[in-house]
């Protein structure tokens, strides 16, 4: 692995770094001794198979399923009118009385 001072680290860091990130190690040095390595950073490896179908058997699709979603539209349609959301007042009046 190649060794080079920090004088010669600070003059020709462009080029280093460029020939780190292709994969060539280097070590900076302080007076002959060795202080710090740089490698190239790896890329992290995303297995994506992993990620499909990771919520199977947990519930939450039969949950989804199970949603009133001509309700839900309706509410939502409602908070982005400006309108007041019906069921939304009577757990407000059900929590004050």
């Amino acid at each position: 692995m190649k060794q080079v001072n920090i004088h010669e680290a600070k003059t020709h860091l462009s080029r280093l770094v460029e020939a780190a990130s292709k994969g060539e190690s280097f070590v900076i040095a302080k007076a002959g001794k060795p202080l710090v390595r740089v490698v190239p950073v790896a890329e992290p490896v995303v297995d994506v198979s992993k990620r499909i179908g990771f919520l199977k058997g947990s519930g939450i699709g039969e949950a989804w399923d199970s949603l009133d979603h001509a309700a839900l539209d309706k509410e939502i349609e409602a908070l982005f009118l400006g309108e007041p959301v019906p069921d939304a007042q009577m757990d407000d009046e059900e929590r004050r009385g």
